[in-house]
């Protein structure tokens, strides 16, 4: 068997099922990452699939992935193209027998993954794992199609009836020397990425890759003892140490949720066990939820009704996209976030209740183009993570409340002397 193994958002070698089952079965192994320049450029409508600072974070953990194989002496071959195009023809050139890759189930990656396997022209055999979860749906207490509507009923049923399987080593390297093909293009690319700086004001100056995530966890577990106290501090806003800023390498997949579990237990067994421990493995199941949720409904997801199927705001004002997205609306606690947001790549979770509601439910705006811009800038886009947490808090998704957040009040809550809108706004609003 000569395998390949397709990267997409597992960018890592630790908790990787399918790098561990090629090393284990094939007679050679080798990786590759196709580097579609479309998603970084605007579309016809003016829109960027991925923006700049998404853009520095993946690069960043492909040199980290990079490294990370050379170690196990498989070759990193980075293509830059049109997967379609630029796959068959590496695999076709270097004889491989045998495809793993993640399993997606969103309309949009499988549609290139058809096209990468009607582009072949040689048979070949395919391998693919769900990678992304805590819990994997065969090990469900219920079928997906079963799934909660309300977060509360999950987690529950998956807190008494499931267990958590540990995350697979990082296989052992491989007797082989292969060197990797990179397109010409990729060094340009990451030079000019290199270039992009962090805003000194940014909660979120970490790099990408794995050994950056990595490191994270371990500050904030066991150097600092954040994780301690994590409930107390989730919802601030400013600084390194108010939240665990683990989405980012999960988001891409440098970092796997099961590794933060299994070091999160380590460290309640070994430092403390508390309420803000156990909120840490509450988050990893809202995360694990909304995977489910868009494994069940798929398109829905992208639906101006949502999962609910309901009528919902669809205000397509270009005036107010404008002031909304750079921070120049009437509400200085919203336009705080969004100026945090354009020029870091960066907003707490709660400013993005925040901004998000004040776009679908008091400007009246489609949450849809809300959570589009969100894709595009946000370092820690998730697909199912972003669009059911629009939809959940625009109304169409799995809030059995339907709230609606008001700026003024929680600005007064979670912001009382201004520090936070001083710092993006520059000028003194008290």
């Amino acid at each position: 068997m000569k395998a390949t193994i397709w990267f997409t958002n597992n960018l890592r070698t630790l908790d990787h099922p399918l790098l561990h089952k090629a090393c284990k079965e094939a007679t050679t192994v080798e990786a590759l990452y196709c580097y579609d320049p479309s998603l970084f450029k605007e579309d016809t409508k003016g829109v960027v699939k991925i923006g700049p600072y998404r853009k520095k974070f993946l690069i960043e953990s492909l040199l980290d992935l990079q490294e990370q194989l050379e170690r196990l002496h498989i070759p990193l071959h980075i293509l830059v193209g049109k997967p379609e195009k630029e796959i068959p023809t590496l695999l076709e050139n270097i004889g491989a027998t045998d495809l793993f890759y993640q399993k997606n189930w969103h309309e949009e990656e499988r549609q290139i993954e058809k096209a990468v396997r009607e582009n072949l022209n040689k048979q070949l055999s395919y391998h693919h794992a769900y990678d992304q979860f805590l819990i994997t749906p065969s090990e469900l207490p219920f079928e997906v199609s079963e799934l909660p509507r309300v977060f509360t009923v999950f987690r529950k049923q998956i807190e008494k009836q499931c267990s958590i399987a540990a995350p697979l080593p990082i296989p052992k390297a491989i007797d082989q020397n292969i060197k990797a093909k990179v397109s010409q293009e990729w060094e340009t690319i990451y030079k000019e990425v290199a270039s992009i700086k962090n805003d000194p004001r940014t909660a979120f100056p970490f790099k990408g890759g794995s050994q950056s995530g990595l490191d994270r966890i371990n500050s904030y577990f066991w150097d600092t003892d954040h994780v301690a106290v994590y409930k107390k501090t989730r919802n601030g806003m400013i600084g390194t140490s108010y939240s665990t800023k683990f989405s980012p390498w999960l988001a891409n997949g440098s970092v796997s949720a099961r590794t933060i579990y299994q070091m999160l237990k380590q460290y309640e067994t070994e430092r403390t066990s508390n309420e803000s421990t156990y909120w840490v493995f509450f988050e990893l199941l809202w995360r694990e939820f909304f995977k489910y949720v868009g494994l069940k409904h798929g398109n829905l997801l992208f639906k101006s009704g949502g999962i609910l199927k309901k009528e919902f705001a669809q205000g397509q004002d270009n005036n107010l996209f404008l002031k909304w997205k750079e921070g120049n609306t009437s509400n200085s606690f919203i336009n705080a976030h969004m100026k945090e947001l354009s020029k870091t790549g960066w907003m707490s979770n709660r400013g993005r209740q925040n901004v998000a509601s004040y776009w679908s439910k008091t400007l009246g705006q489609d949450w849809r183009r809300g959570a589009a811009y969100f894709e595009s800038m946000l370092l820690d886009y998730d697909v199912d993570s972003n669009w059911g947490n629009w939809m959940y808090t625009s109304g169409v998704g799995n809030d059995p409340r339907d709230r609606i957040f008001d700026p003024n009040r929680q600005a007064k809550m979670y912001d009382p002397h201004g520090t936070f809108q001083k710092k993006w706004l520059q000028e003194s609003l008290f």
